[in-house]
Parts: C-alpha cells; structure tokens; sequence
C-alpha cells in the first residue's frame, strides 16, 4: 500500500529522493542504527572507565577529584581528537566512526558533568557553596583550558600539507 503524500507526518512516506541512489543514507546519522550501536558501545567502554576511576578515588570532604581529573582529561583528548579528525578530511567513513565511538562514544560516557552538578549541589546543601562555586568554576575552566591545549597540540602534529 503506497502511503505517498505531499509532506511529513504521522504514517506517511514521502517518496524517495531521487539524487539518493540509497534511500538509507539520506536518513540523519542519529537516526541510523549502526551510527546508535557504535556510540553506544563507546559510551559503555567510557562509562566502565569513569567508574572504575571514581571507585578507586573516592570523593573527599564532598569533592570529587576523581570527576575533575575525568572531566579536564576527557576535554582534553576530545580537543585533541577533533583536531586531528578535523584535518584529515571529511567527516565520513573511518573518521567518522572514530569520532562516533571515541568521541561521542567513549568520552561522552567517560566524562560527566552531571556528577559535577551533583556534587556541587551537595556542596551548596551542606552549607559550603564558596567551595562549591569553586569546584564548579575550577572544573569547567580547566575543561575549557584542556579543550584548548589538546586543539593546539593536535595541531602541531597536523599532517604536511593541511592547513586550518
């Protein structure tokens, strides 16, 4: 039963797009099932990693260095991932699934400013918000400082011939 109509919406089709030689490629990368299957097990690795690391390094007085230490070292290697990506060429095939399960993936999972959240909230809740402000402004300036030192190291090691 051809369910054809002249736009989007609830159980219609459109027709297929006739520059698309795959009806499937046209469909957003987020929509795609392999795409969801390599961040997702990215995600499990960079999970299972953070976890390990937070259970070795218990909070102290309410903070977390283990999250900070997390959270600045995943920004760092995510700026310096990008960079590299970036300079490589186009955002397609093996670049693309690199940055779909390290990026994404693995430092999505890997970092997690929620925990930041939570305990700078506990920190605020028990009566500590001047230490709580400062772990929290602490921890997204050195993410912003090591996102900004691995683009810079990447790049010095960019490959000959490719500009920014």
């Amino acid at each position: 039963m051809d369910t054809r109509t002249d736009g989007p919406g609830p159980g219609n089709r459109l027709p297929p797009d006739p520059d698309v030689e795959d009806p499937r490629a046209a469909r957003p990368l987020h929509l795609r099932w392999s795409a969801l299957g390599i961040v997702a097990l990215g995600g499990a690795v960079g999970t299972a990693l953070r976890d390990v690391i937070s259970t070795l390094l218990p909070a102290d007085h309410g903070v977390s260095w283990a999250v900070f230490w997390i959270n600045v070292t995943g920004a760092f290697l995510l700026g310096v991932l990008l960079e590299a990506l970036a300079h490589r060429g186009p955002d397609e095939g093996r670049r693309r699934v690199l940055r779909l399960l390290l990026g994404t993936g693995v430092m999505g999972g890997f970092t997690t400013y929620s925990s930041l959240a939570e305990s700078t909230g506990a920190l605020f809740l028990d009566g500590h918000g001047l230490a709580g402000t400062g772990y929290a402004l602490l921890t997204v300036l050195a993410g912003a400082g090591a996102t900004a030192l691995g683009l810079v190291l990447a790049g010095r090691f960019r490959p000959r011939g490719v500009r920014a």
